[in-house]
Formats: structure tokens, C-alpha cells, sequence
């Protein structure tokens, strides 16, 4: 198994228009806290952005952040939004030891199948400086699944969540639940978790 679902991947391809014009703004109080925890002009990946809203965002605060997603028609869409490159990134391809200083991955780790999840975090976490900030987003539930789009979930519950952010060293494990929807427009339960790397 890889660290991504070819059928939801080909939702987001086929999509990628519709997905990236629906005018979605940035989680701002989610940002914002995520942003006071970096310092000054921080460099920032972001995973999975989508149409760019919140890179634009975290621009705009004077962050140099570099945007990724794991579908190049997404990729091209921000690119036009935020006339910066978007590099096309599936997770199980980054490689890279402590050169972010934060890294943001909302709404976009929660179609990770629930096997290859540590490893993506591993790399994550070695992605980060010490004293770097992770940030993530997912679906709640008990057991993977698939949407009315046939998109892969892993929703996961809190318990679960934080087994698998245990099996590496970081220095704090938060997590908050909330409510909210997706591009389904549904009701629907979040987790979304914070995690310091050690000094």
C-alpha cells in the first residue's frame, strides 16, 4: 500500500476546477494560532493547499511559505491564485531533515490510509527544525471509509490520533475537536492536532 488512494486522487484531478473555484476561505483563528507559535518571517510547507487560500494567508502575515500538493492540476489553480510555484508533493515523497520551521497540513492527511499514517508523520517530524510546529486536520470517526465522492478517509478518533503521533518524539500533543463541513457542505466532526518537535 502507498500513502495515498489512487481513486480519491483521481476525484481531485477530475475536480480540480470546481474544487479550487468554490471561493473556500482560510481557517483564520486555526492560522492565526498556529502562526504566534513560529517566529518572525518563519519558513512554513504547506501539504495539500488546495486552492492557495491559506498559503495566501500566511503570506500576507510575512511568512515565506512554500506550497504543495499532491495533484498538479490543484498545484497549477494556486499557482494562478498566488503567482508563486506550487510543487506537485505526495506525502510519502517528502524527504527532507530540518528545513521547515512549521509545517501546516490541513484537511488533506486524512485521506492517508490509516497504515501508512506513522510513517507519513515520521517524516514530517523529521521534516521540522527543533522547536518546529506541525499542524493537521482530520475527519473524526472510528474506522476508514469512503464519501459519496468514493474519496478515502482514515477518521480517526483522538484516542487513535494520538497512538500514532506517541510513536515519535515530540514535545507536545494537542488536540482539538470542533465542528464544521467539507466539500460535501455536510455536518462534520474535526480533530485537529498541533505538535511541537522538541528543542
Amino acid at each position: 500500500m502507498t500513502a495515498q488512494d489512487d481513486q480519491t486522487l483521481d476525484f481531485y484531478a477530475r475536480q480540480a476546477a470546481a474544487y479550487t473555484a468554490r471561493g473556500k476561505g482560510p481557517n483564520e483563528r486555526r492560522l492565526l494560532q498556529f502562526l504566534s507559535r513560529l517566529p518572525t518571517g518563519a519558513t512554513v510547507l504547506e501539504l495539500g493547499c488546495g486552492a492557495g487560500q491559506d498559503t495566501e494567508f500566511m503570506l500576507a502575515k510575512g511568512f515565506a511559505v512554500r506550497p504543495t500538493d499532491g495533484r498538479p492540476e490543484i498545484a497549477r489553480a494556486a499557482e494562478r491564485r498566488l503567482g508563486i510555484p506550487v510543487a506537485t508533493l505526495l506525502f510519502d515523497e517528502l524527504d527532507e531533515r530540518e528545513t521547515c520551521d512549521g509545517i501546516w497540513a490541513n484537511a488533506c492527511l486524512l485521506h492517508v490510509p490509516r497504515a501508512e499514517l506513522p510513517g507519513i508523520l515520521a517524516r514530517i517530524h523529521a521534516a521540522l527544525k527543533p522547536g518546529g510546529v506541525f499542524h493537521a486536520s482530520f475527519k473524526a470517526g472510528e474506522a476508514e471509509g469512503r464519501d459519496q465522492f468514493d474519496r478515502y478517509y482514515n477518521y480517526p478518533s483522538e484516542d487513535w490520533l494520538r497512538e500514532r503521533f506517541g510513536t515519535l518524539d515530540w514535545a507536545e500533543v494537542t488536540v482539538e475537536a470542533g465542528v464544521g463541513s467539507g466539500y460535501d457542505n455536510k455536518p462534520t466532526d474535526w480533530l485537529y492536532v498541533t505538535a511541537l518537535r522538541p528543542d
